[in-house]
């Protein structure tokens, strides 16, 4: 497979802008901002930096560029990239990724070998120096890995990160930014695994490439075959993989906080669908758009590449991450809506449509998760369609229970850069499950379908804290962003290693 993670680190020089030997000198600009506003710059390109204020040509709106030469033979960067930052007021975390990505992009479309940021004084500088090394780095990935008939993409430059002010040398800084580049690579693996092809990612092939992946990282990993799922009674993960010829898998992460487990401490549960296509069975989907299956994996890979994140971070609590992949097929023996399958909770499962089967899966690995000590419970899906229609392509459904749990896991998604939105799990909504032959149905109806999900998979917490993430409308970008090109996003894998080093509130 094809890799698009950065082997080099993004050096840190806080030295006067001038004196950086860098062919492109990328600096954020904010909205108003005078020409005066970076000391000597305006001066370093002739003043071509207030004449496009003044004309209107720049005015530092969100993600607008505008590039200029440096005149001045006493400035070593060749050439200085404004990016547009928005207002000052809104400089954050978020917004610094973002713009960090889109110089990313735009000095790999110029093709420059070594690129300089200037990291501007708004704000916690550590926290931005982490958030424009991971833009720096998602900017990287490389969608057209297949490609054979166009000219590769231009390499990444090499990076320096830099400041507008003096004093900005602290090493708190440079840890910011290596783990901002690791936790972006990380991300980056995620979204090489999501773009791969169905007949290329088997169930078989994904859990010897994240398990792989996640090995190197120093996370400790058991893949269970067909015969050990079956001894552990995993019905709906065994009954979803029973239309394919691809027999199924069970990947198995185990994250030991340095100096060992304390007793009583809580232990993180990671459980992600590992759908490697979807065709929705006998139940089949539409033919329009179902190339995008190959997706399906998504969360499946978010977990495995925040388990290699959290092990090389050497996170200080103990994470088991649980990712059970199959394909579902319409194939010959598979099961058909009225089926019932006997989950390994012991549940009973009556089948309504066979489309709704990451739900099943997840059922299982949930159980599992907790058979191996999971005290908080985190599941990450592209799960319904649903989900979409309710948060579009911008925000993640965020579902689960005690309300504290919900709102840890809000916070560091959104410090992570991973926008999510929650959504209700009121026991009424169990009411659109009820079976007349099972314990449960696995659908309850178009109405809040995308809570109906989510209250299926909280049958299987065994009543532990629990959140699950549908992202189904947010883990491939079907439109270009000046941040964001079109394909896999990435989304989940920082939240996820980053609730390894949270103090859990409940």
């Amino acid at each position: 497979m094809p890799s698009t993670t950065a082997a080099s680190q993004i050096a840190c020089a806080f030295a006067p802008l001038r004196t950086l030997e860098t062919d492109l000198l990328l600096v954020p600009w904010f909205q108003d901002e005078a020409p005066s506003g970076v000391p000597g710059l305006d001066s370093a390109t002739g003043g071509e930096i207030a004449r496009a204020i003044a004309s209107g040509e720049f005015a530092g709106r969100l993600f607008d560029v505008f590039l200029a030469q440096t005149t001045d033979a006493a400035w070593r960067p060749h050439r200085v990239l404004l990016i547009g930052a928005g207002r000052a007021p809104d400089w954050s975390a978020e917004v610094a990724r973002q713009v960090a990505a889109v110089g990313g992009l735009a000095a790999r479309a110029r093709r420059v070998g070594r690129a300089a940021l200037v990291l501007r004084a708004t704000g916690e500088p550590a926290v931005l120096a982490q958030a424009i090394a991971e833009g720096l780095t998602l900017s990287e990935f490389n969608v057209g890995s297949h490609k054979t008939g166009e000219p590769p993409p231009a390499e990444p430059p090499a990076w320096t990160l830099t400041s507008d002010q003096a004093g900005d040398s602290d090493a708190r800084l440079a840890a910011a930014v290596a783990r901002g580049r690791l936790l972006a690579e990380c991300s980056n693996l995620a979204r090489d695994l999501s773009n791969e092809p169905g007949n290329a990612l088997t169930p078989r092939e994904f859990a010897r490439r994240a398990s792989a992946l996640a090995a190197e990282g120093g996370v400790r990993v058991e893949v269970l075959d067909e015969n050990r799922i079956a001894e552990l009674g995993m019905g709906l993960l065994l009954g979803v993989a029973r239309g394919s010829s691809e027999p199924p898998r069970l990947m198995v992460f185990h994250h030991d906080p340095p100096g060992g487990h304390r007793p009583g401490a809580p232990v993180l549960g990671l459980v992600g669908k590992g759908i490697t296509f979807d065709t929705g069975g006998i139940s089949i989907k539409p033919a329009d758009g179902m190339e995008r299956m190959k997706d399906d994996m998504a969360g499946g890979a978010a977990v495995a590449c925040a388990m290699r994140a959290i092990a090389l971070l050497q996170a200080p609590i103990r994470v088991v991450g649980v990712v059970p992949t199959t394909e579902n097929m319409p194939g010959g023996r598979a099961i058909k809506p009225g089926d019932i399958l006997t989950s390994a909770a012991g549940k009973t499962v009556e089948v309504i449509n066979t489309d709704a089967e990451g739900r099943l899966i997840l059922g299982d690995g949930l159980w599992y998760a907790q058979q191996l000590g999971a005290t908080h419970l985190v599941d990450v899906a592209t799960l319904t369609g649903a989900c979409v229609v309710a948060l579009g392509k911008t925000t993640s459904g965020l579902f689960g229970t005690p309300a504290a749990w919900v709102e840890q896991v809000r916070r560091v998604a959104l410090r992570a850069g991973d926008r999510v939105w929650p959504m209700p799990t009121f026991d009424d909504y169990r009411e659109q499950l009820k079976s007349d032959i099972a314990d449960i149905a696995n659908v309850g109806g178009r109405p809040a379908g995308s809570i109906t999900a989510a209250i299926f998979l909280k049958e299987f917490t065994g009543a532990l804290p629990w959140v699950h993430l549908d992202i189904a409308g947010t883990a491939w970008a079907e439109e270009a962003r000046p941040y964001l090109p079109k394909g896999p996003s990435g989304v989940a894998v920082r939240t996820l290693a980053e609730l390894a080093f949270e103090k859990f509130d409940v």
